[in-house]
């Protein structure tokens, strides 16, 4: 049943998930936009959609516990954006599991406190771009179910799986033979370095970088060089742009 009006206590319900701990106790997330939204149907159970007529028409097929079709401006008081893309909707949370033994055979990136919602974001867009399907996150990493965060994977969340624990735990659980990678200052540069297409790639926090305690589990590590080095330039790159140099790199030796 599809209903017709969105009431306020159900806008008040919506407007409640920017928090994590609303998220948290109801177990649930919102997110934005077609794109977003119908990305994530098939992989994570819809509770709720509240969507404008004409995108309702063009996804007749469309699966909720709860529907409403809602006027722009029903849609612009119910969003966080600032400008709504026709559909809002709310989805369970789901537990992830993963398998640390694959880790002999696949790669996963580790993330030292990444803080920014946005930031985790792309990182998870762009793990799902070159095949890595697991991000360990530290708890102090920012929420994947933050809205920010849900926005900037466009969807990309259905296919990647993150995982929250302390690092340290995470790095004693590997088998021995696995590598860990760590984008440092005093790395090897990553052009010049034979990587394996299996491992943990960790990149650090956005003003920090690398925790010395994480520091001391990384056994491979890498650098990525300024052009030309001798040339006066920022100090560091942004841990989203850094993450894509490196998942790039990593593909292109297991290919050529």
């Amino acid at each position: 049943m599809i209903e017709s009006r969105l009431s306020k206590n159900r806008i008040s319900y919506i407007h409640s998930l920017e928090r994590k701990k609303n998220r948290n106790i109801e177990g649930v997330f919102l997110a934005e936009g077609g794109k977003v939204v119908g990305d994530l149907m098939g992989t994570f159970h819809c509770l709720f959609i509240a969507a404008e007529k004409e995108w309702l028409d063009v996804h007749p097929n469309v699966c909720a516990d709860e529907m409403c079709c809602v006027s722009e401006e029903e849609l612009q008081r119910a969003s966080l954006m600032k400008t709504p893309q026709q559909v809002l909707a709310v989805f369970a949370q789901r537990k992830e599991s993963f398998d640390i033994s694959s880790l002999n055979s696949i790669l996963c990136l580790a993330l030292d406190g990444v803080q920014n919602p946005g930031n985790l974001g792309t990182i998870v867009r762009l793990a799902d771009w070159f095949g890595i399907e697991h991000i360990v996150c530290s708890p102090d990493t920012a929420d994947i179910y933050n809205p920010k965060t849900i926005q900037a994977t466009m969807g990309a969340m259905a296919h990647v799986k993150t995982h929250y624990m302390e690092l340290s735990s995470f790095f004693e659980m590997l088998p021995e033979n696995v590598p860990i990678y760590g984008t440092l200052l005093n790395g090897n540069n990553i052009y010049e370095e034979k990587l394996t297409p299996y491992g943990v790639i960790v990149m650090g926090n956005e003003g920090r970088g690398i925790r010395p305690e994480t520091e001391t589990f990384v056994n491979r590590r890498l650098y990525i060089p300024n052009y030309p080095q001798n040339r006066l330039t920022t100090d560091s790159l942004n841990v989203a742009i850094a993450t894509s140099i490196v998942c790039a790199e990593f593909r292109r030796q297991a290919v050529y």
